[in-house]
Protein backbone atom coordinates (compact mmCIF):
# COMPACT_ATOMS: atom_id res chain seq x y z
CA UNK A 1 0.00 0.00 0.00
CA UNK A 2 1.34 3.77 -0.82
CA UNK A 3 0.79 6.44 1.73
CA UNK A 4 -1.33 9.79 0.94
CA UNK A 5 1.15 11.36 -1.05
CA UNK A 6 1.54 14.15 -4.01
CA UNK A 7 -1.29 15.88 -3.42
CA UNK A 8 -3.96 13.07 -2.92
CA UNK A 9 -7.15 14.50 -1.08
CA UNK A 10 -10.18 14.53 -0.67
CA UNK A 11 -13.05 15.73 -2.90
CA UNK A 12 -16.88 15.97 -2.53
CA UNK A 13 -17.78 15.91 -5.97
CA UNK A 14 -17.28 12.54 -7.04
CA UNK A 15 -16.99 9.03 -5.33
CA UNK A 16 -18.23 7.03 -2.64
CA UNK A 17 -19.39 9.38 0.70
CA UNK A 18 -17.39 8.09 3.58
CA UNK A 19 -19.80 9.81 6.36
CA UNK A 20 -19.55 12.87 5.78
CA UNK A 21 -16.52 13.23 3.29
CA UNK A 22 -16.99 11.45 -0.69
CA UNK A 23 -12.91 10.58 -1.99
CA UNK A 24 -11.93 10.06 -4.74
CA UNK A 25 -8.72 8.21 -5.73
CA UNK A 26 -6.16 10.67 -7.35
CA UNK A 27 -4.37 8.02 -9.08
CA UNK A 28 -7.00 5.98 -10.99
CA UNK A 29 -9.90 8.28 -10.72
CA UNK A 30 -11.64 5.14 -9.35
CA UNK A 31 -15.03 6.35 -7.05
CA UNK A 32 -14.70 2.47 -5.65
CA UNK A 33 -13.44 2.56 -2.16
CA UNK A 34 -12.66 -0.24 0.43
CA UNK A 35 -12.98 0.98 4.31
CA UNK A 36 -10.07 -1.40 6.51
CA UNK A 37 -11.76 -0.18 10.08
CA UNK A 38 -8.79 -2.19 11.91
CA UNK A 39 -6.21 0.30 10.11
CA UNK A 40 -8.61 3.11 9.77
CA UNK A 41 -7.58 3.60 6.53
CA UNK A 42 -9.86 4.14 3.20
CA UNK A 43 -7.96 2.02 -0.08
CA UNK A 44 -9.01 2.27 -3.64
CA UNK A 45 -10.12 -1.19 -4.69
CA UNK A 46 -9.04 -0.67 -8.45
CA UNK A 47 -5.53 0.58 -7.64
CA UNK A 48 -4.77 0.40 -3.47
CA UNK A 49 -3.69 3.08 -3.39
CA UNK A 50 -4.57 4.13 0.28
CA UNK A 51 -6.65 7.50 0.03
CA UNK A 52 -6.52 8.04 3.73
CA UNK A 53 -5.11 6.36 6.91
CA UNK A 54 -7.25 9.12 9.64
CA UNK A 55 -10.77 7.39 9.11
CA UNK A 56 -12.53 8.16 12.62
CA UNK A 57 -14.02 5.29 14.04
CA UNK A 58 -18.14 6.17 15.33
CA UNK A 59 -18.74 3.21 17.10
CA UNK A 60 -18.50 2.69 21.05
CA UNK A 61 -14.83 2.30 22.46
CA UNK A 62 -15.53 -0.77 24.45
CA UNK A 63 -16.74 -4.12 24.42
CA UNK A 64 -19.92 -5.84 24.61
CA UNK A 65 -20.37 -9.71 24.71
CA UNK A 66 -23.64 -9.65 25.71
CA UNK A 67 -27.46 -8.06 24.64
CA UNK A 68 -27.44 -6.63 28.61
CA UNK A 69 -24.07 -5.02 28.50
CA UNK A 70 -24.81 -3.29 25.19
CA UNK A 71 -27.54 -1.95 26.48
CA UNK A 72 -26.06 -0.78 30.13
CA UNK A 73 -23.06 0.96 28.19
CA UNK A 74 -25.07 2.87 25.78
CA UNK A 75 -24.20 6.75 25.68
CA UNK A 76 -27.00 8.31 24.73
CA UNK A 77 -30.91 8.21 25.52
CA UNK A 78 -33.71 7.10 23.12
CA UNK A 79 -35.38 8.76 20.13
CA UNK A 80 -36.91 12.11 19.97
CA UNK A 81 -40.63 11.06 20.55
CA UNK A 82 -43.66 13.33 19.86
CA UNK A 83 -45.91 11.35 21.57
CA UNK A 84 -44.43 12.35 25.13
CA UNK A 85 -45.57 15.82 26.57
CA UNK A 86 -41.79 16.49 26.39
CA UNK A 87 -40.68 14.78 23.54
CA UNK A 88 -38.92 12.28 25.66
CA UNK A 89 -36.16 15.01 26.40
CA UNK A 90 -36.88 15.99 30.07
CA UNK A 91 -34.41 15.53 32.16
CA UNK A 92 -35.11 13.19 35.69
CA UNK A 93 -33.13 13.41 38.93
CA UNK A 94 -32.78 10.03 40.82
CA UNK A 95 -33.60 9.60 44.29
CA UNK A 96 -30.19 7.04 44.63
CA UNK A 97 -28.62 10.37 46.51
CA UNK A 98 -25.42 9.39 45.60
CA UNK A 99 -22.40 11.10 42.87
CA UNK A 100 -21.17 9.45 39.81
CA UNK A 101 -19.00 7.34 42.01
CA UNK A 102 -21.41 5.85 43.94
CA UNK A 103 -20.03 7.67 46.59
CA UNK A 104 -23.08 8.79 49.49
CA UNK A 105 -23.79 12.45 49.15
CA UNK A 106 -23.33 14.35 52.12
CA UNK A 107 -26.15 15.47 54.10
CA UNK A 108 -25.92 19.82 52.84
CA UNK A 109 -26.12 18.17 49.26
CA UNK A 110 -28.42 15.45 49.66
CA UNK A 111 -30.76 18.86 50.82
CA UNK A 112 -29.80 20.58 47.73
CA UNK A 113 -30.87 17.92 45.42
CA UNK A 114 -34.15 17.45 47.50
CA UNK A 115 -34.98 20.71 46.53
CA UNK A 116 -33.51 20.75 42.59
CA UNK A 117 -35.76 17.54 42.31
CA UNK A 118 -39.26 19.22 43.98
CA UNK A 119 -38.55 22.21 41.48
CA UNK A 120 -37.80 20.08 38.59
CA UNK A 121 -41.32 18.21 39.26
CA UNK A 122 -43.10 21.72 39.85
CA UNK A 123 -41.52 23.09 36.70
CA UNK A 124 -41.91 20.20 34.36
CA UNK A 125 -45.46 20.70 33.63
CA UNK A 126 -45.67 24.46 34.83
CA UNK A 127 -47.60 26.11 32.44
CA UNK A 128 -51.36 25.39 30.76
CA UNK A 129 -50.51 23.89 27.62
CA UNK A 130 -47.67 21.67 29.14
CA UNK A 131 -50.33 20.56 31.38
CA UNK A 132 -53.13 20.07 28.57
CA UNK A 133 -50.33 17.91 26.35
CA UNK A 134 -49.49 15.80 29.47
CA UNK A 135 -53.05 14.38 29.83
CA UNK A 136 -53.74 14.70 25.91
CA UNK A 137 -50.91 12.36 25.33
CA UNK A 138 -51.71 10.25 28.06
CA UNK A 139 -54.98 9.67 26.65
CA UNK A 140 -53.60 9.01 23.52
CA UNK A 141 -51.68 6.18 24.53
CA UNK A 142 -54.37 5.14 26.21
CA UNK A 143 -56.90 5.25 23.38
CA UNK A 144 -53.52 4.17 20.66
CA UNK A 145 -53.36 0.89 22.50
CA UNK A 146 -57.24 -0.17 22.33
CA UNK A 147 -56.94 0.51 18.79
CA UNK A 148 -53.47 -1.29 18.31
CA UNK A 149 -52.56 1.77 16.38
CA UNK A 150 -49.23 1.52 15.26
CA UNK A 151 -46.36 3.84 16.61
CA UNK A 152 -45.91 5.59 13.25
CA UNK A 153 -49.54 6.89 12.87
CA UNK A 154 -49.79 7.36 17.05
CA UNK A 155 -46.34 9.81 16.19
CA UNK A 156 -48.83 11.79 13.21
CA UNK A 157 -51.96 12.31 15.31
CA UNK A 158 -49.46 13.60 18.54
CA UNK A 159 -47.88 16.01 15.97
CA UNK A 160 -51.58 16.99 14.52
CA UNK A 161 -52.64 17.71 17.87
CA UNK A 162 -49.63 20.24 18.94
CA UNK A 163 -50.59 22.10 15.96
CA UNK A 164 -54.41 22.02 16.95
CA UNK A 165 -53.07 23.08 20.49
CA UNK A 166 -50.53 25.67 19.20
CA UNK A 167 -53.89 27.47 17.26
CA UNK A 168 -55.90 27.38 20.25
CA UNK A 169 -58.45 25.18 19.04
CA UNK A 170 -58.66 22.73 22.08
CA UNK A 171 -60.38 26.21 23.49
CA UNK A 172 -64.15 25.23 24.52
CA UNK A 173 -63.20 21.09 23.18
CA UNK A 174 -62.86 18.50 25.42
CA UNK A 175 -59.41 16.98 25.15
CA UNK A 176 -60.36 13.57 24.92
CA UNK A 177 -62.58 15.05 21.67
CA UNK A 178 -59.45 16.79 20.20
CA UNK A 179 -56.78 13.90 20.60
CA UNK A 180 -59.61 11.30 19.43
CA UNK A 181 -60.18 13.46 16.27
CA UNK A 182 -56.53 13.64 15.60
CA UNK A 183 -55.75 10.37 15.96
CA UNK A 184 -58.57 9.38 13.60
CA UNK A 185 -57.11 11.86 11.18
CA UNK A 186 -53.50 9.98 11.80
CA UNK A 187 -55.17 6.80 10.57
CA UNK A 188 -56.42 8.32 7.16
CA UNK A 189 -53.58 10.09 6.54
CA UNK A 190 -51.71 6.98 6.65
CA UNK A 191 -54.64 5.12 5.40
CA UNK A 192 -55.32 2.88 7.64
CA UNK A 193 -58.98 3.92 7.87
CA UNK A 194 -61.13 3.22 11.41
CA UNK A 195 -64.38 4.32 11.45
CA UNK A 196 -65.80 7.08 13.30
CA UNK A 197 -68.25 4.74 15.07
CA UNK A 198 -64.88 2.21 16.28
CA UNK A 199 -63.37 5.67 17.88
CA UNK A 200 -66.44 6.51 20.02
CA UNK A 201 -66.33 3.18 21.40
CA UNK A 202 -63.32 3.65 22.87
CA UNK A 203 -63.47 7.26 24.05
CA UNK A 204 -67.14 7.14 25.59
CA UNK A 205 -68.07 10.06 23.36
CA UNK A 206 -70.23 10.88 20.93
CA UNK A 207 -70.35 10.58 17.22
CA UNK A 208 -71.16 14.16 17.23
CA UNK A 209 -68.64 15.45 18.85
CA UNK A 210 -66.38 13.74 17.42
CA UNK A 211 -67.04 14.30 13.99
CA UNK A 212 -67.06 18.38 14.96
CA UNK A 213 -63.72 18.24 16.82
CA UNK A 214 -62.26 17.00 13.04
CA UNK A 215 -64.01 19.33 10.91
CA UNK A 216 -62.42 21.86 13.52
CA UNK A 217 -59.05 20.43 12.80
CA UNK A 218 -59.46 19.85 8.89
CA UNK A 219 -60.72 23.87 8.61
CA UNK A 220 -57.99 25.60 10.37
CA UNK A 221 -55.28 23.67 10.27
CA UNK A 222 -55.00 22.88 6.20
CA UNK A 223 -53.87 19.04 6.40
CA UNK A 224 -53.87 17.15 3.63
CA UNK A 225 -56.29 14.02 4.35
CA UNK A 226 -57.43 11.86 1.31
CA UNK A 227 -60.62 10.47 1.22
CA UNK A 228 -61.27 7.14 2.85
CA UNK A 229 -61.23 4.33 -0.31
CA UNK A 230 -63.83 1.49 0.19
CA UNK A 231 -60.92 -1.05 -0.96
CA UNK A 232 -58.83 0.20 2.62
CA UNK A 233 -61.94 -1.57 4.77
CA UNK A 234 -62.13 -5.18 2.56
CA UNK A 235 -59.36 -6.67 4.49
CA UNK A 236 -60.32 -5.48 7.74
CA UNK A 237 -64.08 -6.72 7.73
CA UNK A 238 -62.69 -9.52 5.56
CA UNK A 239 -60.55 -10.94 8.51
CA UNK A 240 -62.90 -10.05 11.11
CA UNK A 241 -65.53 -12.21 9.29
CA UNK A 242 -63.22 -15.30 8.79
CA UNK A 243 -63.29 -14.85 4.69
CA UNK A 244 -61.06 -16.57 2.75
CA UNK A 245 -58.83 -14.87 0.36
CA UNK A 246 -60.69 -15.80 -2.46
CA UNK A 247 -63.84 -13.52 -1.31
CA UNK A 248 -61.56 -10.40 -0.36
CA UNK A 249 -60.13 -10.32 -3.91
CA UNK A 250 -63.24 -10.63 -5.34
CA UNK A 251 -64.65 -8.20 -3.27
CA UNK A 252 -61.71 -5.48 -4.41
CA UNK A 253 -62.22 -6.28 -8.12
CA UNK A 254 -66.14 -5.42 -7.21
CA UNK A 255 -64.81 -2.25 -5.72
CA UNK A 256 -62.51 -1.37 -8.61
CA UNK A 257 -65.35 -1.99 -11.25
CA UNK A 258 -67.58 0.29 -9.24
CA UNK A 259 -64.70 3.37 -9.19
CA UNK A 260 -64.70 2.81 -13.14
CA UNK A 261 -68.09 3.24 -13.22
CA UNK A 262 -68.06 6.20 -10.73
CA UNK A 263 -70.29 4.53 -8.22
CA UNK A 264 -68.61 5.10 -5.33
CA UNK A 265 -68.88 8.90 -5.61
CA UNK A 266 -70.79 10.50 -2.53
CA UNK A 267 -70.93 7.07 -0.99
CA UNK A 268 -70.25 5.87 2.55
CA UNK A 269 -66.84 3.78 2.01
CA UNK A 270 -68.09 1.07 4.63
CA UNK A 271 -71.26 0.87 3.29
CA UNK A 272 -69.49 -0.07 -0.13
CA UNK A 273 -67.10 -2.47 1.29
CA UNK A 274 -70.02 -4.12 3.22
CA UNK A 275 -71.75 -4.49 0.26
CA UNK A 276 -69.06 -5.66 -1.98
CA UNK A 277 -68.04 -8.49 1.07
CA UNK A 278 -71.59 -9.32 0.33
CA UNK A 279 -71.72 -10.13 -2.99
CA UNK A 280 -68.05 -11.81 -3.03
CA UNK A 281 -69.17 -13.91 -0.21
CA UNK A 282 -72.32 -15.27 -2.53
CA UNK A 283 -69.93 -15.30 -5.66
CA UNK A 284 -67.44 -17.38 -3.76
CA UNK A 285 -69.80 -19.60 -1.73
CA UNK A 286 -68.46 -18.04 1.54
CA UNK A 287 -71.78 -16.37 1.86
CA UNK A 288 -72.30 -14.34 5.15
CA UNK A 289 -75.47 -12.69 5.88
CA UNK A 290 -76.61 -9.12 5.46
CA UNK A 291 -76.89 -8.53 9.61
CA UNK A 292 -73.06 -10.22 9.90
CA UNK A 293 -71.63 -7.81 7.40
CA UNK A 294 -73.52 -4.49 8.89
CA UNK A 295 -72.41 -5.58 12.33
CA UNK A 296 -68.47 -5.70 11.81
CA UNK A 297 -69.15 -2.82 9.05
CA UNK A 298 -70.56 -0.22 11.59
CA UNK A 299 -73.37 0.13 8.82
CA UNK A 300 -76.98 -0.85 8.68
CA UNK A 301 -78.63 -3.60 7.13
CA UNK A 302 -80.82 -0.90 5.04
CA UNK A 303 -77.30 0.68 3.89
CA UNK A 304 -75.83 -2.94 2.80
CA UNK A 305 -78.83 -3.76 1.17
CA UNK A 306 -79.11 -0.78 -1.07
CA UNK A 307 -75.24 -1.04 -1.99
CA UNK A 308 -75.69 -4.18 -2.66
CA UNK A 309 -78.50 -3.47 -5.28
CA UNK A 310 -77.14 -0.69 -6.82
CA UNK A 311 -73.62 -3.12 -6.99
CA UNK A 312 -75.43 -6.10 -8.90
CA UNK A 313 -77.69 -3.10 -10.72
CA UNK A 314 -74.87 -1.34 -12.33
CA UNK A 315 -72.16 -3.94 -12.91
CA UNK A 316 -74.39 -6.66 -14.57
CA UNK A 317 -73.49 -8.93 -11.73
CA UNK A 318 -75.70 -12.54 -11.26
CA UNK A 319 -75.95 -13.59 -7.82
CA UNK A 320 -78.51 -16.97 -8.90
Amino acid sequence: MIGLEHGQSKTKKHGERMGTTTYVCSACSSRDMYIDYTRGEVICSNCGLVISDRSIDMGPEWRAFTADEQSARQRVGGPTDWSKFDQGLTTIIGRQNVDASGRKLSSTRRAQIHRLRKWQIRTKVHSSDKRNLAVAMTELHRISSQLSIPYSIRETSAVIYRKALRKRLTRGRTILGMIAASLYLACRVHKVPRPLEEVTEQIHITRKELSLCVRLILRYLNLKVPHSNPIEFVHRFGTELDLPGEAKKKAIDILEQARAERLTIGKDPKGMAAAAIYVASILTGARRTQLEIARTARVTEVTVRNRYKELIAKLNISTM
